[in-house]
């Protein structure tokens, strides 16, 4: 005579975790999205190396600088928060942003097929390509692709630039760098033949070098730099889109490209 007993209790506690399931499935939905978040924080905290000038670097008052620097702040003000910026290694920049210790990258982060089967990217917001560096004694040599075969190669350690020179430069001697003052001064000394960085990067690796080392060829393998979040946040990449076209629009995001580069590089 337990056993009806029994059963009724089961069918009771199955219908009891059921609804409490629905419970829980009704409370998730109801969490906010992460642009309402970042609206409510009244902060949008974005990813940075910190040390990549012109676009972001800590100038002798120790305060944050450069094109991108100047561009998140227009960003954020236009979805009508503070950019509160989180310094980190470029080879740790993705792992921080999958974890949530920001909410955004802006950083040259180039889209390409295999980042964008993980991340969403808004529309482009600096255009640029890959630029040959290196002394002025192989300036006439060093100016392909294919020339870099059998030379030493400074790119940034997980970078763009050391996946494409591994993937098209097979026979080339690749080094990795942290940062971009110590890739420069091996190049300087000899312990490099030659280094490979945004094109637009290199008129300021130039412009330190004091005349030593030169720009070698023309850039090749066009870039697109977004802005970089998790998947499935529509409403944040949304407000993105619509913040930079209209920076665009205004003639601001072109006003910023000029005071740092001389020129409108962001189309």
């Amino acid at each position: 005579m337990l056993f009806p007993r029994l059963g009724r209790v089961l069918a009771l506690a199955t219908l009891l975790a059921a609804g409490l399931g629905a419970g829980a499935g009704s409370v998730s939905a109801q969490q906010p999205s992460l642009l309402d978040q970042i609206k409510e924080r009244g902060s949008l905290r974005i990813g940075v190396e910190g040390t990549y000038p012109p676009f972001n670097y800590t100038d002798e008052q120790g305060n944050l600088v450069g094109f991108e620097i100047d561009f998140a702040k227009a960003v954020a003000g236009e979805l009508g928060v503070k950019a509160e910026f989180v310094p980190t290694k470029w080879d740790g920049m993705l792992a921080g942003l999958d974890s949530s210790r920001f909410d955004a990258i802006m950083n040259q982060v180039t889209i390409t097929p295999a980042r964008q089967e993980k991340y969403d990217f808004t529309q482009p917001y600096t255009i640029s390509g890959i630029q040959i560096i290196t002394t002025r004694n192989r300036a006439e040599t060093l100016t392909t692709p294919e020339s870099l075969n059998g030379h030493a190669v400074g790119v940034g350690l997980g970078s763009n630039y050391e996946q494409w020179l591994r993937e098209n430069a097979p026979g080339a001697d690749v080094r990795t760098y942290d940062d971009n003052v110590a890739s420069l001064q091996d190049l300087r000394v000899g312990r490099l033949d030659a280094l490979l960085n945004d094109r637009l990067m290199a008129g300021y690796l130039l412009r330190q070098s004091d005349g030593a080392v030169v720009a070698a060829g023309e850039p090749f393998s066009q870039q697109r730099m977004g802005i970089a979040i998790r998947r499935d946040n529509p409403e944040l990449l949304a407000a993105l889109d619509q913040a930079i076209e209209s920076l665009r629009q205004s003639g601001r995001l072109a006003e910023i490209s000029t005071e740092w580069f001389g020129s409108d590089v962001t189309q």
